[in-house]
């Protein structure tokens, strides 16, 4: 069995032979750090701590070229379609359509980006642009809607021109739309002009049989969740966040296995140590497991200041008690 199947067995619900441990992508310059704490020189991680390697297949989603101003009226939609062609070869990631072909075999649990979020797509930068979109949601959103159709009908265009190339296990939703405490819209906002962009992104992939639909995100989406699952969201991958608010265990109680989860392994306790890994991983990882549609993973970026002893702690800790789970399930599975 692949990673790659088994990625797919375990957001499907099924039990695969053994669970594929997705890695936090770590960085260089963490690896630089870490060598001063014991790492050796040229260590691989992935199979010291038997992690599973996935590819994110990003396309490029700016303008181009770029606006001299930002949308305001109907006139202006012209020019943001034309800042927006799916058929720009410079959109495809590195190595264009025979990068594309070559990763049809790959090894790699690939997930495809397809989103880049509500206030990237209008060119929030700074306090500024977010100010003048803030206004625009809340004086004519109907005119937000329109702008944010274009952007939809852009991305599954150009998701359409990749999918035909490569199978993908995922696609990925990416929304950072607040900080780690809330979002900076409503929900009422969020389904009224957000989520009807992304209708044609999800009939495409549901056209090329992608079955997981990943919302990537940065906030507390709670609130959202009902809406998204109804459009088809049907994983949820909280990172870069410590909210209290957040807690798988809430979200599975209330959401059952209708809604997958990567992640949820909160930062500041690998940061605190042994002791608070250990209280963490238990609390959480056994019982998601159990219920399936779960990948267990920090629900952050590492980052240098991080020490490698307590990076090690965390992935032999976590190995342990998926490994533990996963044992028993399979011997209440014949598919094991």
């Amino acid at each position: 069995m692949t990673d790659r199947q088994r990625f797919r067995d375990v957001m499907g619900g099924r039990t695969p032979d053994r669970l594929p441990m997705l890695d936090e992508g770590i960085r260089e310059e963490v690896l630089v750090a870490w060598r001063t704490q014991g790492l050796p020189r040229d260590t691989d991680l992935r199979p010291r701590f038997g992690l599973t390697r996935h590819t994110e297949i990003a396309p490029s989603f700016d303008l181009r070229p770029a606006l001299s101003r930002w949308p305001t009226t109907r006139a202006d939609l012209d020019s943001l379609e034309c800042s927006l062609d799916p058929r720009d070869p410079a959109r495809l990631p590195d190595g264009g359509f025979e990068g594309l072909r070559s990763r049809r075999h790959s090894d790699d649990v690939l997930l495809l980006r397809v989103y880049r979020g509500f206030f990237l797509s209008l060119g929030v930068d700074g306090w500024s642009r977010f100010a003048e979109v803030a206004l625009q949601v809340a004086d004519d959103p109907a005119f937000v809607r329109r702008v944010m159709a274009v952007h939809g009908r852009f991305a599954a265009r150009l998701a359409e021109r990749i999918l035909r190339e490569v199978e993908v296990e995922a696609a990925i939703f990416s929304e950072p739309i607040g900080d780690p405490h809330r979002p900076l819209l409503s929900p009422k906002a969020f389904r009224e002009v957000v989520l009807p962009a992304y209708g044609p992104i999800l009939e495409v992939l549901t056209r090329h049989g992608v079955a997981n639909r990943v919302l990537r995100t940065y906030t507390d989406v709670s609130a959202f969740l009902p809406d998204l699952l109804a459009r088809g969201i049907n994983v949820l991958w909280i990172a870069e966040t410590d909210s209290p608010a957040v807690d798988y265990l809430a979200l599975r109680r209330t959401y059952g296995n209708d809604l997958g989860l990567i992640g949820g392994i909160p930062m500041r306790a690998l940061y605190e140590g042994p002791e608070a890994i250990r209280r963490e991983i238990d609390r959480l990882v056994p019982p998601l497991l159990a219920g399936g549609r779960y990948l267990p993973l920090a629900a952050g970026r590492v980052r240098e200041d991080l020490p490698f002893r307590h990076y090690v702690a965390y992935r032999h800790m976590l190995e342990k008690a998926a490994g533990s789970v996963y044992r028993y399930r399979c011997r209440s599975h014949r598919n094991c």
